[in-house]
């Protein structure tokens, strides 16, 4: 049953029942809805006790539904909270742990709410690019006041239900339970079971002092601050027609807002990034079933920038970390920075002096590899170099115990070849965190030819621990994040070969919506790391063409902002990026020697050959089953790269634009003479795509 009804003395209850969170699918809503009925017809029973099994009271629409027939199948969210509303008997809902969406929705409908401390509510479907479509923006502001509850939609973030209950003047809860909270609900309901009329939220006035200057000065801040997401300004036309309107027009204001925002791209793209969130944790053939290794303690090779970024996390997450260094020196420095990051959130507020104790206790250091041996993880960041790899991974064979989970950082290097240097290459496997490794979310676990299924398990769960977002990928040079972000590397080259400069080719990316242009991208990075990918290259890929421009830029020994010069200047500890006399004279002699007359190229032309050479490399991926998904590839440019969220990452836009578009303009681009006409060849999956018809989702 995915809601149940039982008679305790004279009052009914009706408990949700739709795991994990109480989902309200059709099924349920059925159920609900029906068991008000019986409610209704029963003399015996005098009032009526809403709550959730489990660890819920309900989370909202179940996510199951999402985009099908059944999410709106009647009785929708609509009729069931209409049907709640209209009963004769009084209904409370009895709310516990989690209150969110729907859920918050259905809780306003019935006529009393008693809440259990530490209950987290709210209405989250702005990060969906919606709003909420089922009263939520017409009865929130009468029950909790206008611009809390304004703060709340527009925000949708969860607020402790300790917090709400003490606005002035709410009525959002009737009761904040001190004790048992069926208890009290129950009580509550025989104290109001003959108490008429039955108070109705939707009868409530929203009223603000003084509403025209107020909403006036709230879309100049949402606006400000959603420039490129439609749906927070809705929610607040939607909250300023709960003011200005009787309840029933403010409900048609709402739902004509929900319709519209439901077919922005906008929405769609978030919608899309909220599911491929969730599918990347899924591999096809490692069941959820599939048992995990406990991992109680990680050794780190390396304290450097990544190793001491990735040392974070587990001391985040409460888990003891040993750093392993070769000299002492190393060592000193790594921890001081690590102390340096703890020490700049305990100031900035973020982090409790009490907790940055507790973290820094659980680091350890050592310059002897068999001080960790009996770590259940170890991962390896040390110098991008296969010969360093190798002898590292040799040395942690002889004295990790077994069952040791061997993990590499690598970026670009053959994961295969790193485990064939150990006689267990069933425990190796890649997890390639990005810089600043305690602070980016995404995190590309290598699957290796010979990677053992609970090894996946166990570090995809522990992806969650450290709360990252982990994509598998398959084996091959840059797995799916840096194979495609060459050929993005590429196309910015060949941009400046004909006539772009660097800050126009960086302008035209970040208007687009990416958090940084290549070549400002570049300087951050440090332009060495791409040349030596470059030199290896030239000897593995003798056909593969790039420009020139990025090499005689290491030349000259500009690597970027920690030489204080690459392909821009950069002033004494600052970081702005400021245009280059030398760097323009090195490109009009390059392009000179090349014999290239510089050309006018707009900035929709700059956009699509970055983005298609992203969207052509990626379906090459699909296509060798390097990625598992397209969604995989958008979480991966979503999380790692600065994709434009709002976007909804590469393969989604694609998708948005039209394959049938995308290849058009990409076999415009083959006849560039001064391009990689073979490049620009659809990729297999993406030509037989378009002939279908169809779409990477």
């Amino acid at each position: 049953m995915t809601a149940t009804y039982e008679v305790r003395g004279n009052i009914a209850v009706i408990t949700l029942s739709n795991p994990p969170v109480n989902g309200l699918g059709f099924a349920t809503r059925k159920a609900a809805a029906a068991a008000i009925g019986q409610a209704e017809s029963d003399a015996h029973v005098q009032a009526v006790v809403i709550t959730g099994a489990g660890k819920a009271f309900s989370g909202g629409a179940d996510i199951k539904e999402f985009g099908s027939p059944l999410a709106m199948a009647a009785p929708n969210l609509l009729d069931l909270i209409g049907v709640v509303e209209a009963c004769s008997k009084p209904v409370v809902a009895a709310i516990h742990s989690v209150c969110m969406g729907g859920g918050l929705e259905l809780a306003l409908g019935c006529h009393y709410r008693v809440v259990a401390p530490g209950t987290k509510v709210a209405l989250p479907e702005v990060k969906l690019g919606l709003l909420p479509g089922a009263g939520g923006t017409q009865r929130l502001p009468r029950a909790l006041g206008v611009e809390p509850a304004l703060n709340m939609i527009v925000s949708g973030e969860p607020v402790n239900a300790e917090l709400l209950a003490q606005v002035p003047g709410q009525k959002l809860f009737d009761r904040v339970a001190s004790g048992d909270l069926m208890e009290e609900a129950l009580a509550l309901a025989a104290e109001v079971a003959q108490v008429r009329p039955l108070p109705r939220v939707r009868d409530l006035k929203a009223r603000h002092a003084n509403p025209e200057a107020y909403f006036q000065f709230a879309r100049n801040m949402v606006g400000g601050m959603s420039k490129n997401f439609p749906a927070p300004l809705r929610c607040l036309e939607a909250v300023a027609a709960a003011v200005s309107k009787p309840f029933d027009e403010g409900i048609k204001a709402e739902r004509e807002g929900f319709a519209a925002l439901m077919m922005t791209p906008e929405s769609k793209a978030l919608r899309h990034a909220f599911f491929a969130e969730r599918a990347a944790s899924k591999i096809a053939d490692v069941p959820e079933s599939t048992p995990t290794r406990n991992i109680a303690k990680v050794a780190v090779i390396g304290a450097g920038t990544m190793g001491g970024g990735i040392s974070m996390n587990f001391l985040n997450a409460g888990i003891p970390v040993t750093i392993l260094e070769t000299k002492q020196e190393a060592l000193d420095r790594g921890v001081a920075t690590i102390k340096k990051n703890y020490e700049a959130q305990v100031k900035k507020g973020k982090l409790k002096e009490d907790k940055y104790q507790q973290r820094m206790a659980l680091l350890s250091t050592t310059l002897s590899y068999a001080e960790i041996g009996d770590a259940d993880l170890v991962i390896e960041a040390v110098f991008e170099e296969i010969g360093v790899k190798e002898s590292v991974f040799k040395q942690l064979d002889a004295v990790m115990k077994p069952g040791a989970i061997l993990a590499s950082n690598t970026s670009t290097l053959d994961v295969n070849k790193i485990a064939s240097f150990t006689q267990r290459p069933q425990d190796v496997v890649g997890m390639h965190f990005f810089s600043p490794a305690n602070v980016m979310k995404l995190l590309e676990v290598v699957r290796g030819a010979h990677t053992a299924k609970d090894v996946l398990a166990t570090v995809m769960a522990l992806a969650k621990k450290i709360r990252k977002t982990a994509v598998v990928s398959g084996v091959c040079d840059g797995f799916i994040g840096n194979r495609m972000i060459e050929q993005y590397s590429r196309q910015a080259g060949f941009l400046l070969d004909e006539g772009c400069s660097p800050a126009q080719v960086d302008r035209a990316a970040e208007k687009f919506g990416f958090a940084m242009g290549p070549f400002r991208m570049g300087d951050l990075a440090g332009n060495d790391i791409g040349w030596a990918i470059r030199k290896r290259r030239y000897e593995e890929k003798p056909n593969l063409r790039y420009s020139k421009s990025a090499d005689l830029l290491c030349e000259l020994g500009r690597y970027g902002q920690k030489t204080g010069a690459g392909w821009y200047d950069y002033a004494p500890g600052k970081r702005d990026a400021l245009p280059s006399a030398v760097v323009a004279e090195m490109l009009d002699k390059h392009r000179a020697a090349l014999g290239i007359t510089p050309r006018q190229i707009s900035d929709e032309e700059i956009v699509h050959r970055l983005v298609y050479s992203l969207v052509n490399e990626a379906a090459h991926l699909l296509e060798e089953g390097i990625a598992q998904r397209a969604s995989d590839v958008d979480m991966v440019y979503l999380t790692g790269y600065g994709f434009p969220l709002w976007r909804g990452g590469p393969m989604c836009y694609a998708d948005t634009v039209g394959l049938f578009n995308v290849v058009q303009t990409m076999q415009r681009f083959a006849k560039n003479p001064l391009d990689d006409a073979e490049f620009w060849q659809p990729a297999p999956l993406l030509a037989r795509l378009v002939a279908e018809g169809k779409s990477f989702s």
